[in-house]
């Protein structure tokens, strides 16, 4: 197998060789076609996270097909295409998974984090975390779904019944997220860095009603807003713009200090909440509902061995909506 692997902390991706893996008990091997680049990844390059086993293949957005079965494995079949995403692994035993909070699980495993993910031509995953994908639609579209995509769905129902949603950070999962609270019926309000006229332009193109810089007040009180840019600073701004019981939602792994502000922004029961991970019922509720909003991903193509430019390029804010690597 082909795979671009990370070696160290701060270090550039290599192109390896590697043995082909051979998957364990209750273990499925999966061929890549697609993988998408996550704003996570970043933080896995930049030892933002804590205990990365080096040497690391990163990448959670997998899209692919079964190629070889572990023992036990009777739900998923040779050549079925499935996708791979973030949470790889619980331990079923744990307070919060016996209390249907996988997410929170105290023994987890993750996709291109603490196992090897997509960046490659083939990994290993849990069978019990491969969702089915069926044969409709295109693999690179499909991709940034299985993280963008999953983590957006979980922060939009964290936003609650909001009726005004800002999103603060107009990437892969703000892209998707937009044409989902907009099939809901949801008015969207679009906030990006100064100056991103692109970004800008595809929000109003996906039917958000404003778009702006995160700095600006939008035209109304917003009922909720969620956060992907890993910026702390957003969370004050956020919090000046939702009306009084309104709700932010912080969305990334990761984030930089939020600065101080005063109690007044917070007060009239705001709320400032974050999402962990995901559920394999949330991958169910959302590829769902993806199909029948006709989601529409808008992505640029790398090649698997130009994976460090495509991260550079989501590093420096020069992508819109979200870089597939394909192998």
């Amino acid at each position: 197998m082909y795979a671009m692997v990370l070696s160290a902390r701060g270090a550039r991706l290599t192109f390896q060789e590697l043995p082909d893996p051979i998957p364990g008990p209750g273990e499925v091997r999966v061929k890549i076609s697609a993988c998408g680049v996550c704003r996570t990844d970043l933080h896995v390059l930049d030892g933002d996270l804590p205990a990365i086993p080096y040497p690391i293949i990163p990448g959670h957005e997998v899209v692919g097909r079964v190629d070889a079965l572990g023992a036990g494995v009777d739900d998923l079949k040779p050549g079925m295409r499935v996708g791979v995403p973030w949470l790889g692994y619980t331990c079923g035993e744990c307070f919060y998974c016996r209390m249907d909070k996988e997410n929170l699980c105290d023994r987890p495993k993750f996709t291109g984090y603490t196992r090897d993910g997509g960046f490659a031509s083939h990994l290993i995953a849990d069978a019990r975390y491969c969702f089915p994908l069926g044969e409709h639609g295109d693999d690179v579209a499909i991709a940034p779904l299985l993280c963008a995509g999953l983590i957006g769905w979980r922060s939009l129902v964290m936003a609650g019944e909001s009726k005004t949603l800002g999103i603060y950070g107009f990437g892969a999962a703000g892209h998707i997220v937009a044409q989902v609270a907009r099939s809901q019926g949801r008015t969207v309000y679009a906030f990006t860095r100064r100056g991103d006229q692109e970004a800008q332009q595809l929000a109003l193109s996906l039917g958000a009603d404003w778009a702006g810089a995160s700095e600006d007040r939008p035209p109304t009180d917003l009922d909720a807003a969620i956060i992907y840019a890993p910026v702390g600073a957003l969370v004050p701004l956020a919090l000046r713009a939702v009306r009084k019981g309104g709700r932010v939602v912080c969305a990334g792994i990761h984030m930089s200090d939020i600065p101080t502000f005063p109690y007044d922004n917070l007060w009239g029961e705001r709320q400032i909440m974050s999402v962990a991970n995901l559920t394999r019922k949330d991958g169910i509720d959302f590829l769902a509902i993806a199909a029948k909003a006709n989601i529409r991903t808008h992505t640029t193509v790398f090649p698997l061995a130009e994976a460090n430019e495509a991260l550079a390029q989501l590093r420096d804010g020069k992508l819109v909506g979200a870089a597939v690597l394909r192998s």
